[in-house]
């Protein structure tokens, strides 16, 4: 089973209330300090956390990783980077005085009671194909009295007041903060067009550098020598809670099987760690990629050889490799009734969409013989949502937020100045 939908979840944060209400007298006579930071993640120590606070530490900020358990502590320290425990009373006073709090999925990747009066930067954790936030129902859906209209305006309201905290929250390109900016009803100057640090490092260095470090990864992780086997991803996108309509029949299997055999293939499944849904892989030519094995699965990218998907980020993110993709969407019709898309699917995944297994190995197998029509729309996605392919955007990032923590000291010296200067 699923272990979080938003109808659970929401149903938590409406008990919780009396708990985030101690935070905010907390954060009401706790002065925050002028120089801390605080990172928190909801997969680890990763994505474009990671990747910022990198830049964090080279500049000199004084900035904490707030963890969820022992493994990511042990993570943490092997990056050299100080960790607390996210949950603990010393993880709640970490959030409370830190001037800056660096999220990627929502405040609960730090301690969500201690984060009022901060500034917050929310990374997000990809360029939203599927509606998010308060563009979609989803959002508000509770499983407390699920039919009372009232909860739900009651969570909305919840919802716009909490994301009001975010300061800033970088957007891959315009047409990305135009939806970041209506999901989290946020203006224009919170949602700066700087790119999204978490996607860095598939500008970095060279492609042949980049493949060579994805696929010593990927061997590593799978602890296989991959050889010079093609490698294949299937990265499906969350269903709120509900089963992965896309687990394949036994002659489903026996096609994915015979392809990856003959194309000398092994096909990576990676279902979303908030997902339901049992996969049973019919030979070692099918290995599981789970969130358990690798937390950022971005970085190792550039060793693949093609990516399965439906509606995640990742179909964005692959166009910086360039990696062609298979959409393969068997609840198109039922996803998009209840959660909704921004813009037409087909203008993403082209007007044939694959529904059905037979379908999706199928095009898999004529991209791993000839890639270069997928290569080229793989490009042309890339261009439509990302401004910035240098490398650099954890750097415009933290620029940003430099810029704005300082501003108003500079006023109050230019104020000062001109006192001292009678003016």
């Amino acid at each position: 089973m699923a272990s979080f939908s938003f109808g659970a979840g929401n149903a938590r944060k409406l008990r919780r209330i009396p708990l985030y209400l101690a935070g905010r007298l907390l954060t009401a006579v706790v002065p925050r300090s002028r120089d801390r930071w605080v990172f928190g993640c909801a997969v680890g120590v990763a994505d474009g956390a990671l990747a910022l606070w990198r830049v964090a530490d080279t500049a000199g900020e004084r900035s904490t990783w707030l963890v969820a358990d022992a493994a990511q502590a042990r993570d943490a320290a092997d990056l050299g980077i100080r960790s607390v425990r996210r949950d603990s009373l010393r993880g709640l006073w970490e959030t409370a005085r830190a001037r800056v709090v660096v999220v990627t999925h929502g405040f609960g990747d730090v301690n969500r009671y201690a984060v009022a009066g901060a500034f917050v930067v929310q990374l997000w954790h990809g360029i939203p194909l599927k509606r998010i936030g308060l563009d979609s129902p989803e959002t508000t859906r509770s499983t407390f009295l699920p039919r009372w209209s009232a909860v739900n305006r009651l969570l909305a309201l919840l919802y716009r007041r909490t994301m009001r905290q975010i300061a800033l929250l970088p957007a891959a390109s315009h047409l990305v903060r135009g939806r970041l900016e209506t999901a989290f009803g946020l203006d224009d100057a919170r949602v700066p067009v700087t790119g999204e640090p978490r996607v860095d490092v598939l500008s970095r260095g060279s492609a042949e550098d980049r493949r060579r470090i994805a696929r010593a990864a990927l061997a590593t992780a799978l602890d296989i020598d991959l050889g010079d086997r093609r490698v294949v991803l299937y990265a499906p996108t969350w269903r709120d809670g509900a089963a992965d309509p896309a687990i394949p029949t036994p002659d489903d299997w026996a096609s994915i099987d015979a392809v990856l055999a003959r194309r000398n293939a092994v096909l990576l499944i990676r279902p979303h760690p908030l997902g339901a849904g049992e996969y049973r892989a019919p030979s070692e030519r099918v290995r599981m990629l789970g969130s358990d094995l690798v937390a950022d699965v971005t970085p190792l990218l550039p060793g693949l050889d093609a990516l399965i998907t439906d509606y995640s980020s990742l179909a964005f993110d692959a166009g910086l490799v360039p990696l062609p993709v298979v959409f393969f969407a068997p609840d198109l019709e039922a996803y998009v009734a209840r959660r909704g898309l921004y813009g037409r699917y087909r203008d993403v995944a082209g007007d044939e969409p694959a529904t059905t297994w037979e379908a999706t190995i199928a095009r898999v197998d004529g991209i791993l013989d000839d890639p270069a029509d997928a290569i080229t729309a793989s490009r042309r996605r890339s261009a439509a949502v990302h401004a910035h392919r240098d490398g650099r955007n954890a750097e415009r990032v933290h620029r940003a937020i430099r810029a704005r923590l300082d501003a108003p000291s500079r006023r109050t010296s230019r104020t000062a100045a001109s006192r001292r200067n009678g003016q």
